[in-house]
């Protein structure tokens, strides 16, 4: 199967382009030894890592939204996460070399995540090759987050593509609800942070890639 009218493509960022787990992880371990628990292994963050903030402190703290500490928690854990979010994220292994692929073929690439700008917009535009996307769009860049379309819909206004000819790929369900929602062919990331008791079968994806650039093999290239 080849798609013949893809004109870019989007991707989520966390488990998708980034294994950003290792920095996530690690702040989670800050707040445990702040308040003098053991540090836990990244193995036990890893499978909740698109969850963010609130995945790590879940694992980290066991605290949910509903717990009355959980916003403390939460504005203290990113204050520790803004410090450490480039010192262990690197992208997948063929990442790299995907994105060289579809700048070759002239093909705009850009980002669409549930992380806010003030956290999106650094990580862009340091680490590589996410300075050479066409577009990011943080959590916070619409009115709307993911699973909503809102921001999949300014990404392709910001390129000038229709959501028609977009293929979004991410490793959540929302990633696939979302893109689903704003007319894009979908395609599910299972290298990335799938969590645990996924059925990544019944997201509803276009196409399921192990590898990133697995992706290529949808495209029809010259």
């Amino acid at each position: 199967m080849r798609w013949r009218d893809v004109r870019a493509v989007l991707f989520d960022l966390d488990g998708t382009l980034l294994d950003s787990a290792p920095d996530l992880g690690h702040a989670a371990n800050v707040l445990r030894e702040r308040r003098g628990l053991a540090p836990l292994p990244l193995d036990a963050y890893r499978p909740h890592a698109s969850s963010g903030a609130r995945g790590m402190l879940a694992v980290g703290l066991g605290l949910g939204p509903d717990d009355a500490e959980f916003e403390a928690a939460k504005a203290e854990y990113l204050q520790v996460y803004e410090q450490v979010m480039l010192q262990r994220t690197a992208p997948f292994d063929g990442v790299l070399e995907l994105a060289q692929r579809l700048q070759a073929l002239a093909l705009p690439w850009g980002v669409v995540t549930n992380k806010i700008e003030r956290f999106a917009l650094p990580i862009a535009a340091r680490v590589h090759p996410l300075p050479a996307a066409a577009v990011v769009i943080g959590g916070d860049t619409t009115p709307h987050a993911k699973p909503h379309p809102a921001p999949l819909h300014e990404a392709a206004r910001r390129l000038g593509v229709a959501p028609a000819h977009c293929i979004y790929v991410g490793d959540d369900e929302r990633d696939i609800v979302a893109g689903r929602a704003a007319g894009m062919r979908t395609v599910a990331a299972c290298y990335g942070y799938l969590g645990q008791d996924n059925a990544v079968a019944r997201w509803g994806a276009d196409a399921h890639i192990d590898h990133p650039l697995e992706l290529l093999n949808f495209l029809d290239l010259p």
